[in-house]
């Protein structure tokens, strides 16, 4: 048996792949449900009403989403070029940290002004966790897969550092957060007695934004093109390693926005357990859009509402609420598999 590289890829298999990994993920996951002795159908629609059958539910559902659009995006734009980001997760808690720093300082400025200050904190502080992994691969060839893995245990620990101690809020009582944000700082509300907030529009414009670059900027192209073939690239004159650098600079920032408006939208300050994984979430939406910007706002949607409905199901007939991880974690593998048989066809021989 060997894979053989379709000589030309469809496109509706393509579009088909995302919606086929879904439906083999859910057959798979509903043995799991059965296996914990509750009725699958009966699960799955509580999954749905949980995640999507409510004004609250979808309220819940958007409010998960926000963070979940930018870390998908931050993968998708390193992917892209074909540098691997795995620290989607670091450089948002790193972003969150920035923002507070300015936020929570105290400064005598007009919120118009110190709003934009802590949305640029966070981005650079996001871009500057993964531009050293960057380097380092265009540099010495080292595996950013590695070396981004690794940073979010060092951003993580950095974090727990500060809340235990400089940024530590004295109201406490001991549990380890940072001082609060000023109400004047914390995004509007989109709908009254709900959660979800201005920072879901900013994320959804900031995927447009990144669609348009990707698709109608030199630097655009030059990142699909590295990514398509960095050795093609570099033959035709294209500053490979500055592309490569460039990219990890947009995609930390993006990430770190993430943690600047999930501070700012819901938590109002930071705590160590503040993500429950968004970035690693991220990579799975990602690769359920194929890269596409416009394409993570559904997945990261679609992947909050598991998430959330997986709560509500827990509830009603007693299923774990792991089993929402498992559904995020067999459709990245189904999307892998469904992706790589759309480009490629298996030969017996």
């Amino acid at each position: 048996m060997r894979l053989e590289a379709r000589s030309e890829v469809s496109r509706t298999m393509l579009v088909v792949a995302p919606f086929a990994a879904i439906a083999f993920t859910l057959v798979v996951c509903s043995l799991l449900v059965a296996w914990a002795g509750a009725p699958v159908g009966r699960a799955y629609l509580l999954l749905i009403d949980g995640g999507f059958g409510s004004r609250f539910a979808l309220s819940e559902t958007l409010t998960r989403a926000t963070p979940l659009i930018l870390t998908g995006l931050a993968v998708a734009v390193a992917f892209r070029a074909k540098l691997y980001n795995i620290g989607a997760e670091g450089q948002l808690y790193v972003g969150a940290l920035a923002a507070v720093a300015v936020g929570g300082a105290g400064l005598t400025l007009p919120t118009v002004v110190v709003f934009p200050l802590m949305l640029a904190a966070a981005a650079a502080a996001g871009a500057l966790l993964l531009v050293g992994p960057a380097l380092l691969k265009t540099r010495f060839g080292v595996d950013e897969v590695v070396t981004t893995l690794l940073l979010n245990f060092i951003a993580l620990l950095f974090v727990s550092l500060m809340l235990d101690g400089p940024m530590k809020d004295p109201a406490a009582m001991g549990w380890p957060q940072s001082v609060a944000l000023p109400a004047e700082l914390e995004l509007g509300k989109l709908a009254a007695r709900s959660r979800v907030h201005s920072g879901l529009l900013i994320a959804a414009a900031l995927a447009a934004v990144v669609w348009v670059i990707i698709r109608f900027t030199a630097f655009g192209f030059e990142m699909r093109a590295v990514g398509a073939n960095a050795r093609a690239a570099a033959f035709a004159g294209m500053p490979v390693q500055t592309v490569i650098v460039k990219t990890a600079l947009l995609s930390g920032a993006l990430a770190g926005l993430a943690g600047c408006i999930e501070v700012a939208g819901r938590a109002g300050y930071v705590t160590l357990d503040m993500s429950p994984g968004y970035g690693y979430s991220g990579i799975v939406i990602a690769m359920l859009a194929q890269l596409s910007p416009l394409a993570v706002v559904a997945a990261a949607i679609f992947v909050a509402g598991v998430l959330v409905g997986a709560d509500s199901m827990s509830r009603a007939i007693s299923v774990p609420t792991y089993i929402a991880d498992v559904i995020v974690a067999t459709s990245l593998i189904a999307m892998l598999v469904a992706t790589m048989l759309a480009r490629y066809r298996i030969r017996w021989n």
